[in-house]
């Protein structure tokens, strides 16, 4: 498995317009475009910062991820995402290694990229993201 990079940070927020308007305004960076994934039901929106991104994430339901999260922990961090070259294969290396997997395969997330999720119990309590992007 190679690492790439950081890909993109992801927050966890009750309302993406609000937020919005807080990463623009007051931080100053350019919104890059939004985009709901009706698969984990979640709008994102996403703020590049370098090489890297800060992904907001707004629950499109009440039971979703995001929602969830937010219930149990409040707004915040959700997870880290790190860009891989080969999500298939790092998911083999990391299951192999005893790590727990929340998706043992991959799955569309926003950008058509392809994403899957480590357990944070394997993780220190980070919930991390694996991302592919063409």
């Amino acid at each position: 498995m190679k690492i790439l990079r950081v890909d993109h940070i992801g927050i966890a927020i009750n309302n993406i317009d609000e937020a919005k308007q807080l990463y623009h305004d007051l931080l100053g960076l350019n919104h890059a475009g939004s985009e709901t994934v009706a698969e984990q039901k979640v709008t994102t929106a996403f703020f590049p910062v370098g090489d890297t991104e800060v992904e907001l994430l707004e629950s499109t339901a009440p039971d979703g991820p995001v929602a969830k999260f937010i219930e149990k922990k409040g707004e915040g961090v959700h997870h880290i995402a790190f860009r891989v070259d080969n999500v298939e294969a790092a998911l083999e290396e990391l299951k192999a290694k005893g790590i727990k997997l929340i998706d043992e395969k991959p799955r569309k997330g926003a950008g058509g990229a392809k994403i899957a999720f480590l357990h944070p119990k394997s993780t220190h309590g980070v919930l991390v993201e694996l991302c592919e992007r063409e």
